[in-house]
């Protein structure tokens, strides 16, 4: 156990063919791993995606035994890395898929899953009308080093009770697989709500974006004090950053705030 974790944040910009996106995904992880990762982290919907969100995403949901979970166990196996990435899973539900994030250990194994709670029903979209929305309950978190890590989605950055229950459970490190879609000050809102669930929970954030010509890109990671430890700009690639328990543990006592709250969260 080192309590210190290094990370890459990678995007690209998926399509619908899941063979070229895993091919994509390898390429970027590969790189990460070469700089030191061992755990990856890419966006929200990396095993299909067209725009907008509707009928094809149904066609093309897998189950969690399908090809595309093959695709990633393979790599982790291959590059001896936790790979964490979201996918279209396939659910009972006429018409309707789930959008789920995965996180695979680098023996190949499903060690924590999300699916998104918070559907995107704004600027314009309507997620809900395809997608199920994943059930409330204990959050699923797995380890690394010491590091424990926790999971969530996009638009759920907008709802911070998501973020304060994760670290509720003793993440030190929450990973935000996103689709996060370019507009009027979307970028602004994506580095302001990333920076900000992590300085008022003091904890690890890394979030991983589709580029152009969708998502906005610029993933990120932002340390327990706010600062942006590693930043993937606008084109395809990886962003690295190191996270550690110490810088944890020191930001936590000039800055007490979770043992300081007086509200606690409560499912509605």
């Amino acid at each position: 156990m080192t309590d210190s974790l290094t990370i890459a944040v990678a995007q690209f910009a998926p399509g619908e063919d899941r063979a070229e996106n895993l091919a994509a995904m390898r390429e970027l992880a590969a790189d990460a791993v070469a700089r030191g990762a061992r755990l990856v982290v890419f966006p929200e919907y990396s095993s299909f995606f067209v725009d907008p969100v509707g009928s094809a995403f149904v066609e093309a949901a897998e189950t969690r035994e399908g090809p595309f979970i093959r695709g990633l166990a393979m790599m982790a196996r291959e590059l001896d890395a936790h790979i964490v990435a979201g996918m279209a899973e396939r659910v009972d539900a006429p018409a309707r898929f789930a959008n789920t994030v995965v996180a695979v250990s680098a023996a190949g194994e499903v060690v924590a899953s999300y699916r998104k709670q918070h559907l995107y029903d704004a600027f314009g979209a309507r997620e809900s009308d395809w997608v199920q929305a994943g059930e409330l309950g204990e959050p699923q978190t797995f380890e690394i080093d010491g590091i424990r890590i926790g999971l969530q989605t996009c638009y759920d950055l907008r709802f911070p009770e998501v973020t304060r229950t994760i670290v509720d459970a003793g993440a030190h490190l929450v990973l935000v697989p996103s689709e996060w879609v370019r507009g009027s000050l979307k970028e602004q809102h994506w580095r302001t709500l990333v920076t900000a669930r992590a300085i008022e929970n003091t904890v690890y954030l890394a979030a991983a974006d589709h580029t152009a010509p969708v998502g906005v890109g610029c993933s990120i990671v932002v340390d327990p004090m706010g600062v942006v430890s590693a930043d993937a700009g606008e084109r395809p690639g990886i962003a690295v950053a190191v996270v550690e328990r110490e810088r944890l543990r020191q930001v936590r006592e000039v800055n007490p705030a979770l043992t300081l709250r007086r509200y606690r969260v409560v499912p509605r």
